[in-house]
């Protein structure tokens, strides 16, 4: 019987690999001027940084890489509000002209055909979520989570309990942005339990919402790629105490 190391038994780390006076990579010769460095106290000395050759240095990141899932690797139903479902030709017309080489402070009538297209998205994501509008403005899936909290928590002081709901139910499958997108809107968090197939227990949920509750931040499909099949209810359960 062998005893098992540390090391040997999980994934090596940067550390593991340090070898004194190895370099990840050969600079080429200088063809300007150098420049001084900093001054001393604008830098970090005491950095415990290791040093790895090249080789090792390329096989530790190739080997994280292959850690991830995605759509390269299998079909990709997970949680990630900005990359499940998208096939890669998705990204190809988002690098189209017309929109990638677009610049900010172009005039816009030289930049009607993208508006065209960009409103005429709007209007189709009204109609099938049943919206009375929608908003392209939030650039990733963190910012439209801020952007909706704050939606939902100018609809509350407008009925005048904005002092009243200070509390967001996040089921504990939940991205942790979620968490963070709520503390930065002001509010407290009520971690929301999952049941044993891995959806949103609902009749916790029912006991947790209530008057204080401004809303419920639900992923669906879930961060664990999974279609609720009560998400009716679980909506109900939320309108019926007045939160969103």
């Amino acid at each position: 019987m062998t005893e098992t190391t540390d090391t040997q038994s999980r994934r090596p780390t940067l550390k593991d690999l340090h070898a004194p006076g190895a370099r990840g990579t050969t600079l080429p010769a200088l063809d300007v001027p150098p420049a001084p460095l900093p001054k001393d106290d604008l830098l970090r000395r005491d950095l415990d940084i290791p040093e790895l050759s090249e080789l090792d240095l390329v096989r530790y990141f190739t080997g994280l890489s292959k850690l991830n899932f995605g759509i390269d690797s299998g079909f990709y139903p997970l949680g990630s509000c900005t990359m499940k479902y998208n096939p890669k030709w998705h990204e190809e017309v988002a690098r189209l002209p017309g929109f990638a080489q677009i610049h900010p402070l172009q005039p816009a009538e030289s930049v009607q055909g993208a508006l065209a297209i960009m409103y005429g998205l709007q209007n189709l994501l009204a109609e099938i979520t049943g919206a009375k509008a929608v908003s392209l403005a939030p650039l990733a899936g963190a910012h439209g989570e801020m952007a909706g909290l704050l939606m939902i928590r100018a609809y509350h002081e407008s009925r005048g309990e904005g002092d009243t709901r200070k509390q967001i139910l996040i089921p504990d499958t939940a991205h942790g942005t979620n968490a963070a997108s709520s503390k930065m809107c002001g509010y407290d968090l009520v971690t929301a339990p999952s049941d044993a197939q891995g959806n949103l227990d609902v009749e916790a949920l029912k006991e947790l919402a209530t008057s204080e509750t401004a809303a419920l931040m639900l992923t669906l499909p879930s961060t664990l790629g999974l279609f609720n099949p009560r998400i009716l209810e679980i909506s109900d359960a939320l309108h019926n105490v007045g939160a969103m």
